[in-house]
């Protein structure tokens, strides 16, 4: 997913930027996995994620990781294309107790072609500061991040009181295949007390400067489909009639395009809007404040929903995507239909927002189907030991940042696990130029050089809090 960083955060001034090179043995392998992994080009189709997992396989193998605790899984995602899953466990050396903590992060990348890009853009590079890639961003440092966190802990005779279970999945791009096998048939491995997820969270800094903070990822949207069909017996173009598929169709899109969801707070956005509202002046900073003293206030939140920056934060979205209709230019439409895209709030059932867009519509010549079986997500509980260690891992090298649970939009491999029982967050702790480095699925796509190595050094401190206890 990992759309960018988070709309509304930013990072460290451009001229904090200039990194030094590696200066010791984790930097200087962190880079070599960013590297490996950034030069492999896991786009679906290319059949490259199985290397990937591989290589990565043999990371953990040479750092002492017995065999049977490793495991490569072979599987398709979209019908021929062959992926692969990386399961890696590390058994508590002084258990506690307490279920295992499961790592996340996904191998493969969208495409990216060379003519698009000012470089080559799988062909790692750095430059003024900077990490270039496909991935770099979304979320091969994730990947190395981990890694290099786990090799590190290992070598640092670190003993987890707990049981530690890294999964990497290889089409989250894609059909997302790998993360519902991780959370029901993989689940003999995957099994965990919670998941911390590295494409979720991060942070961002301004240009000015300004630290607007790092994300805390509980929540994600439920993503489903859905379609408005319109069907007519048709005729003669030069004999129009009283009623046309297309116009009926584009009256319901008409009335959708004005429609807004009732607006709803959750423990995750209550306590995101918390942090904003804080330092947020004029009157979306008063909308803001209205709201979270009367959830009720539908035009607080309707002030709120359309800043850019907060778009799909207050309640469920659905918009038209795509359409078609009509068979032959001299011919009137039998046939016109559109495809609607919903990002659902968690803990709304899709079947639900069905219902209410067929009231929408409002038209009973308009047919709305929902076209998909997506499970309704749910949100996690703000733990405190995780809210804990992610504050002290953060402020640890940004102080100054802000911590801000938030309620992701878009979609990831989380979703699977908050429905299957096992609460997720997002915790990565990479970082970026806002809106200079929100590159993510985009051209030059790139991470700063020092946001990879602050990274790692981040998920060393979650694990050591986490399953040092």
């Amino acid at each position: 997913m990992r759309l960018a960083l988070a709309a509304a955060l930013g990072l460290l001034s451009t001229g904090a930027l200039a990194a030094d090179p590696p200066a010791d043995t984790w930097k200087a392998k962190g880079r070599e996995i960013f590297q490996h992994a950034i030069e492999i080009p896991t786009v679906e189709g290319r059949g490259q994620v199985p290397a990937l997992a591989q290589w990565l396989a043999d990371q953990y193998k040479a750092a002492g990781w017995a065999e049977a605790d490793i495991h490569v899984i072979s599987y398709e995602g979209n019908p021929g294309n062959q992926t692969a899953g990386l399961v890696v466990r590390w058994p508590a050396a002084r258990p506690s107790g307490k279920k295992p903590i499961l790592l996340m992060a996904h191998m493969d990348v969208v495409e990216a072609k060379p003519a698009d890009w000012s470089m080559d853009p799988f062909k790692f590079v750095e430059k003024d500061g900077y990490f270039y890639g496909r991935g770099t961003s979304d979320i091969k440092q994730g990947v190395t991040a981990v890694t290099t966190a786990l090799l590190r802990l290992r070598a640092s005779g670190f003993k987890p009181t707990r049981d530690i279970v890294v999964l990497f999945t290889g089409d989250e791009e894609t059909s997302g295949k790998g993360a519902q096998l991780g959370a029901t048939e993989w689940r003999k491995w995957t099994d965990a007390e919670f998941a911390l997820n590295s494409d979720g969270g991060g942070g961002g800094v301004g240009k000015d400067g300004r630290w607007l903070g790092f994300a805390l990822q509980t929540a994600e949207k439920t993503y489903s489909m859905y379609s408005f069909t319109v069907r007519n017996p048709g005729g003669h173009s030069s004999k129009p009639r009283p009623d046309n598929a297309i116009y009926q169709l584009a009256h319901a899109l008409e009335r959708l395009e004005k429609y807004r969801f009732t607006p709803q707070l959750n423990e995750t956005t209550r306590a995101y809007f918390g942090v904003r509202e804080k330092s947020e002046k004029g009157p979306l900073g008063d909308a803001m404040r209205r709201w979270l003293a009367n959830p009720g206030d539908g035009a607080a939140a309707d002030i709120i929903e359309a800043d850019p920056g907060e778009v799909g934060l207050t309640r469920t979205r659905c918009v038209a995507t795509r359409l078609e209709g009509g068979h032959a230019d001299n011919a009137l439409p039998q046939l016109a239909r559109a495809t609607i895209n919903c990002r659902i709030m968690p803990g709304t059932e899709p079947a639900a927002v069905r219902d209410e867009l067929e009231r929408v519509a409002a038209d009973p010549g308009v047919v709305v189907e929902r076209t998909d079986n997506q499970a309704m997500s749910l949100a996690s509980p703000l733990r405190p030991d995780v809210v804990a260690a992610y504050t002290a891992a953060v402020h640890r090298r940004h102080p100054q940042a802000p911590i801000m649970p938030e309620m992701s939009t878009g979609a990831s491999d989380a979703r699977p696990f908050r429905v299957a029982g096992i609460p997720v967050y997002g915790v990565d702790g990479s970082w970026g130029v806002i809106p200079d480095d929100m590159r993510a699925h985009g051209r030059d796509e790139r991470l700063p050089v020092q946001a990879l190595y602050d990274d790692i050094d981040h998920w060393v401190d979650l694990l050591t809090a986490l399953a040092g206890k």
